[in-house]
């Protein structure tokens, strides 16, 4: 986070802005109209009061306790029985529409809390085929109904390391919270490095996963989010790097995580474990191929040398924190739910939003053991042959020229 963007209260109801250029002699005497254009501030958004928290039981807590390793569990995608116009979804959606064409999408008009099996399975096979799905002000949405909505695609994952909610019981929720008096991470973390795809290193990492955020900074007051596809990172490889890749597999480590857990002096609640992953997975659903890397877990490429490793490991890392167009990026407001398949998406946190709390609740579920079917299909040319567009020209010797 920033550091603090917001000058100490001379009163409970002033806030003086003398400091800043061109507001000489001006000054905010009520909240309210701090949210009035006639009080505009660059880059300054009203602070909330949380001196009452409303979700006190869901607050971050690190019980010492200590689990058993995971061992596998049978897993049966629900988004198998999906319709694939996601009819019984979308029949009660007032509005529907997609970020760009290659993830994210966002549905006006449904309430998670009570969705029909039909519908649970349209919108797994929805998240499969879209990456991350948004849905506005889900206000019935609990914790216990966002648990029984995870529950019904799998078992629910519990977290070696992060915060769990105080209320017990809960221990399958990973608490997401930051607030004013919260540590500035930003020179700990590369951007890079901020991409992931949860808990990698499992034996059988998630698929669909939840996040509703319970408070956040006010609209322009930054916490966005940002989702990358590894199904378009697969595409924008060429065919001689795809078949290359196909025949690879990674490590992933949850060793970082757990020395960081007791570098903070804070309990780790099941041993760290390294597993091999292949580098391409094929999607159970959708039939795609899909890469499956991420800069935060991913510490080797098995089988071959170090300096090979390293160098497929930065040009991967580039692929997933810079090309646009395999991006969304998600600006929340209070209630609101973005669903993710995290077999074929990475994410990101943004940092610069102090001095605002933000506290949100993620759930997941265990999936399949990740695997590679040759046979799997190209989500590109899938959607290429929809609108008749000809096979892309991978081909980087061209001439060209940019333009925008």
């Amino acid at each position: 986070m920033a550091p603090a963007l917001i000058e100490p209260m001379q009163s409970a109801s002033l806030l003086s802005v003398d400091s800043l250029p061109g507001f000489k002699n001006k000054t905010w005497q009520k909240k309210e109209n701090l949210r009035s254009h006639n009080y505009y501030v660059p880059g300054r958004t009203v602070v909330e009061s949380h001196d009452f928290n409303e979700h006190e039981e869901l607050c971050p807590s690190f019980p010492n306790i200590h689990w058993q390793p995971l061992t596998e569990v049978a897993y049966r995608d629900r988004g198998l029985q999906g319709d694939p116009q996601f009819s019984n979804l979308l029949a009660s959606a007032t509005d529907v529409f997609d970020y760009n064409p290659k993830i994210g999408t966002e549905i006006h008009g449904v309430n998670l809390a009570k969705l029909t099996d039909a519908q649970k399975d349209d919108l797994a096979r929805l998240i499969s085929t879209r990456g991350v799905v948004f849905f506005r002000n889900q206000t019935d949405m609990d914790i216990d109904s966002q648990r029984k909505l995870g529950a019904y695609f799998g078992k629910l994952h519990k977290h070696a390391t992060t915060a769990i909610p105080r209320r017990p019981g809960l221990e399958d929720v990973h608490v997401v919270y930051t607030d004013g008096k919260s540590k500035d991470q930003r020179a700990v973390f590369s951007p890079t490095f901020l991409w992931h795809s949860d808990v990698t290193y499992e034996l059988q990492p998630p698929s669909y996963t939840s996040l509703k955020l319970l408070t956040g900074p006010p609209r322009g007051g930054g916490g966005d989010t940002l989702w990358a596809s590894q199904y378009a990172a697969y595409d924008l490889l060429s065919a001689p790097m795809q078949r290359y890749l196909e025949g690879l597999s990674a490590l992933h480590s949850a060793q970082m995580q757990a020395d960081g857990s007791i570098a903070a002096g804070r309990p780790v609640r099941r041993d760290p474990i390294v597993t091999k992953h292949p580098l391409i997975r094929t999607h159970p659903v959708t039939g795609w191929k899909s890469l499956f890397f991420n800069p935060g877990f991913v510490t080797g490429i098995v089988g071959i040398p170090q300096a090979e490793s390293d160098a497929v490991i930065r040009y991967l890392n580039e692929i997933i924190a810079t090309t646009q167009e395999i991006h969304v990026r998600y600006q929340w407001q209070k209630n609101d739910v973005a669903f993710w398949d995290n077999r074929v998406c990475n994410h990101s946190a943004s940092y610069g939003f102090a001095p605002h709390q933000r506290h949100a609740v993620r759930v997941a579920c265990q999936a399949e053991r990740p695997i590679f079917d040759p046979a799997g299909r190209s989500q590109e040319e899938d959607l290429n042959a929809l609108s008749s567009l000809p096979k892309v020209d991978k081909d980087g010797t061209r001439q060209s020229n940019y333009n925008d």
